[in-house]
């Protein structure tokens, strides 16, 4: 079974920072559109599915999921979108990973599953090593590019992708009572992205939120996608529990916390 934080008394998870290395996964998601077929809480329940399949396998213990990210560069034109700042996400990461330290914690993993979150979150990171330097480890992946095999699946259809094939597989296999794939006539959209110079919102590069062929899904493929993420988290999160810095303490110990407030 996963060990779900929020599902827990103050005493077991006392008793569970002891454990693993005091390793944290926390989810992150999104909630935006997902064209007209799947459901707008997507990335969040693949993070969420991710997260728990690998804390079943190692007793990791995971934290509720972050459900509004950034998804700013998906615009209002199409309802179900809810964004947060770029500086709002940064700074709500850097108040739970404070929180996590202040209450004992040693480990905290971002497990991600949204594209828009790679660069506030990497950011984040950047700022959260120094912050807590020698009191907390902290790391960021995706789900998407935990191995190559993986990201070659997801860009298959559309490297600029969006509720493409690969995401509409999974949600077959996580949630098919949430996929409408009667609304998919004439629906697959490709990428127009590919020879562009510069960046663009959603608005102007899809005509329906999609990016890909999810006509093309199949909850067979998707099944076996979710199960190689799974199998590369885990991986990944049993080497998270007993990596060290790879310098002894005695090179870098006594250096100051920066502060970036």
């Amino acid at each position: 079974m996963p060990v779900i934080l929020e599902n827990l008394a103050w005493p077991e998870i006392a008793e569970l920072r002891e454990k693993n290395g005091g390793l944290l996964l926390l989810p992150l998601g999104a909630t935006e559109q997902h064209g007209p077929h799947l459901p707008v809480a997507m990335d969040t329940l693949l993070a969420e599915a991710v997260c728990h399949a690998a804390s079943d396998a190692t007793g990791v213990p995971v934290m509720s999921a972050l459900r509004y990210t950034v998804s700013q560069g998906h615009t209002p034109k199409w309802p179900g979108t809810f964004s947060l700042r770029h500086e709002t996400f940064i700074a709500t990461l850097r108040d739970i990973a404070a929180w996590a330290v202040a209450s004992g914690w040693k480990r905290l993993l971002l497990v991600n599953a949204h594209f828009g979150n790679d660069a506030p979150a990497r950011v984040a990171v950047d700022q959260l090593r120094l912050t807590h330097i020698g009191k907390l480890q902290i790391g960021l992946v995706h789900v998407f590019k935990l191995d190559e095999p993986i990201w070659q699946e997801y860009t298959r259809d559309a490297a600029d992708l969006h509720a493409n094939a690969a995401e509409t597989a999974l949600m077959l296999h996580l949630h098919p009572e949430l996929v409408h794939m009667d609304r998919l006539t004439n629906s697959d959209d490709p990428d127009r992205t590919g020879s562009t110079v510069f960046s663009y919102p959603v608005a102007q590069t899809s005509l329906n939120g999609v990016t890909g062929s999810p006509s093309l899904a199949t909850a067979l493929e998707g099944k076996a996608l979710f199960e190689r993420m799974v199998s590369a988290l885990t991986k990944t999160v049993a080497a998270a529990i007993i990596e060290d810095p790879p310098l002894p303490a005695e090179h870098w110990e006594g250096l100051p916390e920066v502060d970036y407030e």
